[in-house]
Formats: C-alpha cells, structure tokens, sequence
C-alpha cells in the first residue's frame, strides 16, 4: 500500500516529467524501463491521469485530506525544477557563446560561399609569386654580358653583330675544304657544320635575314665566317639562335658611323651640323648667318640709294 510521504520521498528519483513536449519527454529513476513505453505512447497527461486512477482503485492515497495541498506542491516544486534547468541551460548558452571557439564556428556558418574556381588562395598566391620570381632569376641568369662584338663566345663558335649584320665565327680543323662544309641559310633558320657529323649550329634565328644578301667563306683554312645580313637593320639581336644565352642589349656599343656610309642627302646635312658647330665655338656666324649677310650685300648693290641700317635679316 503506497502511502503520500513515500511518494514524497521518492520525488527526485521519479521524474517523470521534465517537459510538457512529447518529443521531448526525458525519464531519470529506478522506473525508467516500466514507465518509458508508457510515455512513448501516451501524452504526458494522459500519464499522469492513468497514474491517479491506479492511485485511486489500489491505494488509500486520496482519504488524505491535505491530498490537494501536497500534490500541488509536488506539481510546483516540479515546475520550479524545469525553470532552474532552462535558466542554467540559457546561462551556460550564453558562456559558450563567448569563447574563442564558438565566436569562430558561429563565424565559418556565416561565412558566404565563394567559387573556389575562380579565387586563388593565399598559398596558391604565393606559389604563383615564388614562380615568377624564380622564373625572373633564372632569365637573369641567362642574360650574359656581349663581347667585344657585341655577341657571345661560345665553346664551339662565336658571333658578333652591328646594327645591320651579324657574322659567325666556327673553327675548323685546318685544311678543311669548303665542299665538307654544310651551311644552310632560310630566312629565320641556319644550320652550320661538317658533313658527316652534328651540326655545330641548329635552330630558329632571333629574326628573319635577307638570305640573297648573306655569305660564307672559309679563311686562313681554319675559320667558317658566315654573313647574315639583318632584315631590320635598326635592332639589336638578343640571341644568335633560340635556346641559347641572350646578350644584355643595355651593354652593346654601335660602332661609330662613317660619313662615307650615308646617303648624299643625309651626308651633307651632317656636314653643314658639324660646320655651323665648329664656327659656333670659334665665335664665327654658321652658314645660315653668312648667306644671309650675303643676301643683304646683294641687295645693297642693286639699291645704293635706299637706306639698310634697320634692316633685319634673322
């Protein structure tokens, strides 16, 4: 026979109820496997109701005549319960959500989606960045300082140019016969050695030649001199063929030009610059300033009577 003080007694150890949800009916006591099917099956209500009816048919719990008194403070002293655990739930919430940690993931579920196809990464930056620096290092590298001719020396040639030529210099064995000497010229391509034998130059040139106006020739019977007249006869080339090292162009020297190189027209427009700069440093008038002194000595033969003091000839 159940008496209410047991009841009481057993409070904390049956909780039957922490929630009025059905879904979310939590069950803690030495009675969880009978009452857990029951729950699941039925409202929360409807539990309790079930309960006071066994209550009633097999005990004498309801001759209690404060009966009405205890069980409300059982229903509130229950209530009060599921308060006190929501606060401390909503308290350790807030706790959380302060630390380090939880600010970041609340900051990666908010984080916008981005196309990871289009946008580079900061490692990918960095690797593309590191690439180009090494791939600038290696170019500098390969960047080597002209010779005297203002092309490379070689182990097994060497070359040189001007503004519009540029020749190739291939040592031969001595006595050797041009008839043993393979040298094809195209407009962008040479290959240059010995027949029977690898070519000693292969490959694309820097830029097209005029092939009708290059030549080749074997002299003291041990030197191949090849010819190669530039098709643009203004530009400095950075390599002989592609592949090998370039020239540093910053530090090439063009010859000085020679007046009998140069067109009629041009020469005696250089001539007269050279003239009226030599009398300029003597103090002397140039050849502008002296035809037009002649022109006004002219002009006062043919007027005696008319007056050429103001005159102004510049």
């Amino acid at each position: 026979m159940a008496i209410i003080s047991d009841f009481q007694e057993e409070k904390q150890d049956k909780k039957l109820l922490n929630s009025t949800s059905t879904d979310e009916i939590v069950v803690d006591g030495p009675y969880d496997e009978v009452l857990k099917p029951i729950l699941d099956e039925k409202t929360p209500l409807s539990v309790v109701e079930t309960v006071f009816d066994f209550l009633k048919r097999k005990s004498d719990l309801f001759k209690d005549e404060n009966l009405d008194k205890k069980v409300l403070r059982l229903v509130s002293d229950a209530k009060k319960d599921i308060e006190a655990s929501k606060k401390k739930a909503i308290e350790r919430g807030f706790k959380d959500a302060n630390k380090p940690e939880k600010r970041l993931k609340e900051a990666e579920v908010v984080t916008p989606v981005v196309d990871k196809k289009n946008v580079q990464t900061s490692e990918e930056t960095s690797e593309v960045a590191k690439e180009d620096e090494s791939s600038k290092e290696e170019e500098k590298k390969n960047v080597l300082a002209p010779n005297k001719g203002n092309g490379l020396d070689f182990e097994k040639y060497s070359w040189t140019q001007t503004l519009h030529e540029a020749t190739i210099n291939v040592p031969l064995p001595f006595g050797t016969k041009s008839r043993f000497v393979v040298c094809d010229l195209k407009k962008d391509r040479v290959t240059i050695g010995l027949k029977g034998q690898p070519p000693i130059i292969d490959g694309e040139l820097f830029d097209s030649i005029k092939v009708n106006d290059c030549f080749w020739s074997i002299e003291d019977q041990s030197m191949l001199t090849v010819l190669l007249t530039k098709q643009k006869q203004m530009e400095w080339w950075k390599y002989l063929v592609k592949g090998e090292p370039q020239v540093d162009t910053q530090k090439t020297e063009p010859e000085p030009s020679k007046l009998s190189d140069l067109d009629p027209e041009t020469r005696k427009t250089v001539e007269k610059m050279m003239f009226d700069q030599q009398r300029k440093q003597m103090g002397l008038p140039t050849s502008d300033e002296m035809e037009k002194e002649d022109m006004l000595k002219k002009l006062m033969a043919q007027h005696p009577g008319m007056d050429f003091s103001r005159a102004n000839m510049a």
